[in-house]
């Protein structure tokens, strides 16, 4: 762990025991820490189904303070997906940018399914990180998606 702290710290276990229970892949989501780094995860979700997004894998990084669970992760998505904005974090009830609305007992299984959950839904007037095409273009982004893999 480069983060410098004891695994007697709080997050610390949190975090151990979020790995353990995540350890196994689902078929919509999985996220497994970095080795060197408890704090930074990477994620994948699939698409939902009967969504633009469906059959589109979509990859994430989730990063933690040295707080959590008191404090939210920040939360960047890293393919291009026609919702959110890649490579910033991304503006949701449950991640860093509105700690206000964070609840200790969310982890990173919730924040994955709030991903999922929110991917198809409209902005509605929202910039914080959050893009919103026309259905036909967030299905190509998937579709192009697809076809690299």
């Amino acid at each position: 762990m480069s983060s410098g702290l004891s695994r007697r710290s709080p997050a610390v276990k949190r975090l151990m025991r979020e790995a353990e229970e995540l350890r196994e892949a689902t078929h919509d989501y999985h996220a497994i820490p970095l080795e060197d780094n408890l704090f930074e995860w990477h994620f994948t979700v699939r698409g939902p189904d009967d969504s633009d997004f469906a059959g589109g894998v979509y990859h994430g990084r989730i990063l933690l303070p040295a707080e959590y669970p008191m404090k939210p992760p920040n939360i960047i998505v890293l393919t291009p997906n026609g919702r959110f904005q890649e490579g910033k974090k991304i503006c949701l009830s449950i991640s860093g940018h509105h700690p206000e609305s964070w609840q200790p007992s969310w982890s990173i299984r919730t924040a994955l399914l709030a991903i999922i959950g929110f991917m198809p839904t409209e902005a509605k007037g929202q910039f914080c990180s959050i893009v919103f095409f026309f259905r036909s273009s967030r299905f190509v982004v998937a579709m192009r998606k697809i076809r690299k893999n």
